[in-house]
C-alpha cells in the first residue's frame, strides 16, 4: 500500500552523480563527443557501477548522452541543425509560457524579478565577462518560465536550458563582443520586459521570436532559413 511507503530523505547516489555529470556536460568540462567510461568514472566518484549505470542512462534519457552499440556512452554533439532545433523548441515553449505570463495578476512582481536578471547581464558585461553574462541571460528565459507557473513547462525546458548551455560554452567566441552589440542585447530584453508589464501578448511574442532567431544566427550562422536572413 501506498502508505507503506517510506519518504525519501536524501538525494540517491544515482541522483547526484546525474547532477554532477549535467553540470560538467553544461560547463564543457565533458564535452561535445566525449566517451564516458564506467570504470573511471566509477573511480572518480568513489562509486560502484550500478548507480553510475543508472545515472548515465536518466542523461540518455534526456538526451544529452548517446549510446552506440559496442562502443558505449558519449556526450551528445550539437551540430547547427541541433542549435536551430533547441531554440525551435525553446521557442514553443517560452511563447506557450509568455501567454499565460501575459495574462497573469502579479505582472509588474515578474517584471522585477526579470529586470534583476537584465542586471546581472549589464554588471557581467561592465566586468568584461562573456560566461556570466551569457548565463544571466539564460537565468532571465528561466525566470520568464518559472513565473508561468507550469511545472510541464518548467519540466520541458530544463534539458533545452541545459543543451543551450552546451552551446554557448562550445561556441562562446560567437556570441558579440563589441559595446554596441551587447547594448542591443540587454535592451532587446528590457524591451521583452515593457511588454510583460504592458501585457501586450502580441508584442511579447514577436520580441521573443525575434530573440530566438537573432540567437540562432549568432550561434549557428548560416544554419536553415537563417542563411537567407544573413546573406
Amino acid at each position: 500500500m501506498i502508505a507503506d511507503i517510506e519518504p525519501v530523505n536524501r538525494e540517491s547516489t544515482a541522483a547526484i552523480i546525474a547532477r554532477r555529470l549535467r553540470e560538467a556536460i553544461m560547463a564543457g568540462t565533458l564535452a561535445p563527443g566525449t566517451q564516458l567510461g564506467e570504470a573511471d568514472l566509477a573511480s572518480r566518484f568513489q562509486v560502484s557501477r550500478g548507480p553510475l549505470r543508472e545515472a548515465m542512462q536518466r542523461l540518455v534519457s534526456e538526451g544529452l548522452l548517446r549510446s552506440e552499440r559496442h562502443r558505449g556512452l558519449f556526450v551528445i554533439d550539437l551540430e547547427p541543425s541541433d542549435i536551430q532545433d533547441i531554440y525551435t523548441a525553446r521557442s514553443a515553449v517560452e511563447r506557450a509560457a509568455a501567454t499565460l505570463v501575459v495574462h497573469a495578476s502579479d505582472r509588474d512582481a515578474i517584471a522585477a524579478v526579470l529586470d534583476e536578471a537584465v542586471a546581472r547581464m549589464a554588471d557581467a558585461d561592465a566586468q568584461g565577462d562573456p560566461t556570466a553574462l551569457s548565463e544571466a541571460d539564460l537565468q532571465f528565459h528561466e525566470a520568464l518560465i518559472e513565473a508561468s507557473g507550469s511545472p510541464r513547462l518548467r519540466r520541458m525546458a530544463r534539458t533545452l536550458m541545459i543543451e543551450t548551455r552546451m552551446c554557448l560554452t562550445a561556441l562562446q567566441r560567437t556570441y558579440p563582443t563589441d559595446d554596441y552589440e551587447t547594448d542591443e542585447r540587454i535592451a532587446e530584453h528590457h524591451a521583452i520586459i515593457a511588454a510583460v508589464r504592458a501585457g501586450d501578448e502580441p508584442e511579447l511574442l514577436r520580441l521573443l521570436d525575434e530573440h530566438m532567431a537573432d540567437a540562432v544566427r549568432r550561434l549557428a550562422p548560416g544554419s536553415g532559413d537563417d542563411a537567407a536572413d544573413n546573406a
